[in-house]
């Protein structure tokens, strides 16, 4: 039995996602404390920035691999979440620093609400992904 790289992409694709998964997690965890009121905005922000980069990164690191090993469906299937981060980094507020959220503009009742459902959706994504990936990996150490 021969270790390919597709199966070598889906094995790195299953660790990276464990990762997302954490973030999304920590993401929804963190959007309710500010909901609640039990955390201020500001440490809030400065907690939550600098996880946007390395996400984005991982998530295009393992999408990289895909497509160096011709996963073409598992890469389609990533390429509008993508595309989301891309926008939504692109559309981010002015602000000194890397990153998504502005301590000012957080506590908006709207902007709450569509952070926290969207690490919601990236949480379900996420944990869908890591299914199709486990399936992936087994498919590709069979054919090989």
């Amino acid at each position: 039995m021969a270790f390919s790289f597709p199966a070598f992409s889906y094995i790195v694709a299953l660790i990276i996602d464990a990762f997302l998964i954490f973030f999304s997690i920590f993401h929804v965890i963190a959007f309710d404390e500010l909901k609640t009121d039990y955390k201020n905005p500001i440490d809030q922000c400065n907690s939550l920035n600098p996880l946007v980069l390395p996400e984005y990164g991982l998530h295009i690191l393992f999408n990289l691999l895909f497509l160096f090993s011709g996963e073409w469906l598992s890469l389609a299937l990533n390429i509008p979440l993508i595309a989301y981060h891309i926008w939504r980094y692109a559309n981010r507020p002015v602000m000194s620093q890397p990153g998504l959220y502005d301590p000012t503009s957080i506590m908006n009742t709207d902007v709450l609400r569509s952070c926290l459902r969207e690490g919601w959706i990236k949480l379900a994504v996420y944990l869908l992904s890591f299914f199709y990936y486990l399936y992936g990996m087994i498919m590709a150490l069979i054919a090989s």
